[in-house]
């Protein structure tokens, strides 16, 4: 099977993210969580591109010797599960020991879900909390909520990776995309903004990241308790 260089330079182009996550990995060794953001910022728009630059290339025919599935799964593990439980081990939101063993749940339960083979469903929304763990994070940073609530909150999402519930994709969920779409975007503004202000941002930064959150958390189980009505056609 020829390899063509323009199809394999894209899986190039998603390995850079493994580069990224080292990066964002030396900024939390260092404690310079804004740094580590950023980082994982570029990883998520290098995440956002890669998919259809590799159709565009016609991926698993001109550079089939590598799975390209495979190699954003690593990607993903490292930028959404590992580099966010290492950061919580150094921040202040959990004290010793505590803030170890939450990284070891995050670590060991989001590993195993990135393994399931129903994580996805006919709709495109995930099924269980996709273990995007630096959205938390970043709003725990944000908030710097009682150690109770991060406690409970990091155990419940653990445990939300291995149910029926399911967890809208911004993008590929076609649903209610008209709404959440825009919903991402500005939980990425500000997201941004409350990184970029060290996470002292202004209250309505603060309210507007509580709100969007709590939207992108439990849209997707709204939608499953209103299923879309088939609609009979009679012969």
């Amino acid at each position: 099977m020829k390899t063509k260089p323009l199809a394999f330079s894209v899986h190039l182009f998603t390995a850079s993210g493994a580069a990224l996550a080292l990066m964002a990995l030396v900024a939390a060794t260092q404690g310079n969580w804004r740094l580590m953001f950023g980082w994982l910022g570029i990883a998520l728009i290098v995440d956002g591109i890669d998919g259809p630059l590799a159709r565009r290339v016609n991926i698993k025919k001109n550079a089939s010797n590598w799975d390209g599935v495979v190699l954003d799964l690593v990607i993903d593990y490292l930028t959404y599960v590992f580099i966010p439980a290492y950061a919580l081990i150094y921040s202040d939101l959990l004290p010793s020991p505590w803030g170890l063993v939450a990284a070891l749940l995050i670590a060991l339960t989001g590993v195993v879900y990135f393994a399931d083979v129903r994580m996805k469903s006919a709709d495109n929304c995930f099924v269980g909390f996709p273990a995007v763990w630096q959205m938390p994070l970043l709003v725990f940073l944000t908030f710097s909520p009682p150690v109770w609530l991060t406690s409970a909150t990091i155990v419940v999402l653990a445990l939300a990776q291995f149910t029926w519930l399911k967890f809208v994709h911004p993008v590929r969920t076609e649903r209610w995309r008209a709404a959440t779409l825009p919903v991402t975007l500005l939980w990425v503004v500000l997201g941004g903004w409350s990184v970029w202000a060290e996470f002292e941002p202004p209250l309505a930064v603060k309210l507007g990241l509580l709100a969007t959150s709590l939207w992108l958390l439990f849209v997707g189980i709204v939608m499953q308790a209103r299923p879309v009505r088939q609609t009979v056609i009679a012969e």
